[in-house]
């Protein structure tokens, strides 16, 4: 057991989750470092101008919000400015930040000597929907990462690989870890009027990178009969969501974010799961259906094969018309479905349970503290 230790985590939009997996990873990671008697804040963020009350603690952990600009480009680096500022005056034993992009203000702190893990996640400057400023300022976050932290976190040996061959620097790879909830078909699924079963899920911001666009377009060329469950959205993507929603037919179903038990709900009952990104490291979404003993469908990346092995299917990256192709060939054949969902499971809950995760945290905490 590490002593007890005061922990900020910042870079994130706040904690309960409701948006992604960066605040997936800082509910999980923070409510069991207090489990373990460490002391935590969790940073999140409120539109400028507007009044923020005081926040509860949320299982424990403390939450304070600072404000930013909501726009598609300021909102995560003023984010992670005025949240070091507020930083500046309280006292912690560790930093741990996530996102490179929130990188470059971490320099406030580096003159008190705080042990700083910055959580890179993937190579979000190849994402589609930064535009020139957008992209150099990751890079430039990367950089930074490199420079200000007293250790970078990947969360893939992809990501790793990356940040050893681009910048000569030695990361520590933790991933994200699963809690699977597995819940009986209720009031969520009654709510979109699907059945348990029978339909297949797809979870992600949408956003160009994450192919919501190419899978609506597979799952109409198969011709399969279960509905598609499309959850998420994403805040500056109304241009691409239009998109989605024209391409789509009847069968396609957009319910939005999902979060908790209709989360839970969704991911427990679904007949397979298609994993679409093509940035990233470690998804957490992926991870989840794995321990779910959902049938994977994944995006042939590196990233994915290295979290899936040889428990799901994969389709040539990017390849909409071989996804389509597999889409068809599962349909009917219950008996490859279960199979692949029993080898996931296996592979999601030995590989990247969160008490694994956290005592990785925890061993880096004892050497760096």
């Amino acid at each position: 057991m590490t002593n007890n230790l005061k922990i900020a985590i910042l870079g994130t939009r706040g904690i309960p989750a409701r948006y992604g997996g960066f605040e997936t990873f800082a509910e999980e990671l923070s409510t069991r470092l207090v489990a373990h008697g460490h002391t935590v804040t969790v940073y999140g963020r409120h539109r400028l101008g507007t009044w923020q009350p005081k926040l509860p603690p949320y299982n424990s952990v403390e939450r304070r919000s600072t404000a930013t600009v909501m726009h598609k480009y300021l909102e995560t680096p003023l984010a992670a400015l005025t949240s070091f500022l507020d930083l500046l005056f309280r006292k912690v034993d560790l930093v741990i930040l996530c996102n490179a992009a929130a990188s470059p203000f971490s320099i406030l702190i580096k003159a008190r000597f705080i042990p700083l893990l910055i959580n890179v996640d993937g190579i979000e400057r190849k994402r589609a929907k930064w535009n020139a400023f957008g992209r150099a300022w990751y890079w430039f976050g990367e950089w930074c990462s490199v420079v200000l932290a007293t250790r970078v976190i990947a969360d893939a040996k992809v990501i790793q690989e990356y940040y050893s061959e681009r910048y000569r620097c030695k990361s520590t790879v933790i991933p994200y870890g699963v809690h699977p909830i597995v819940l009986p078909a209720g009031k969520t699924l009654a709510k979109f009027e699907i059945k348990s079963k029978e339909y297949i899920l797809y979870v992600s911001r949408l956003e160009p990178e994450n192919n919501a666009l190419g899978v609506i377009k597979a799952y109409i060329k198969s011709g399969i009969k279960k509905p598609l469950v499309i959850v998420g959205d994403a805040p500056y993507a109304d241009e691409y969501k239009a998109q989605l929603r024209a391409a789509a037919n009847e069968q396609v179903l957009f319910t939005g974010f999902q979060f908790g038990e209709a989360y839970q709900e969704l991911q427990s009952n679904c007949y397979a799961y298609i994993q679409a990104t093509e940035v990233g490291g470690t998804h957490p979404a992926l991870i989840e259906s794995m321990s779910y003993g959902n049938c994977v469908i994944a995006n042939g990346t590196p990233e994915n094969i290295e979290v899936v092995g040889d428990t799901a299917l994969i389709y040539r990256m990017n390849d909409f018309e071989h996804l389509a192709e597999i889409l068809k060939g599962l349909d009917n054949d219950p008996a490859t479905v279960s199979s692949y969902g029993v080898r996931a499971r296996e592979r999601a809950i030995s590989q990247y349970s969160w008490d694994q995760v956290v005592a990785r945290y925890e061993e880096l905490f004892r050497e760096l503290t």
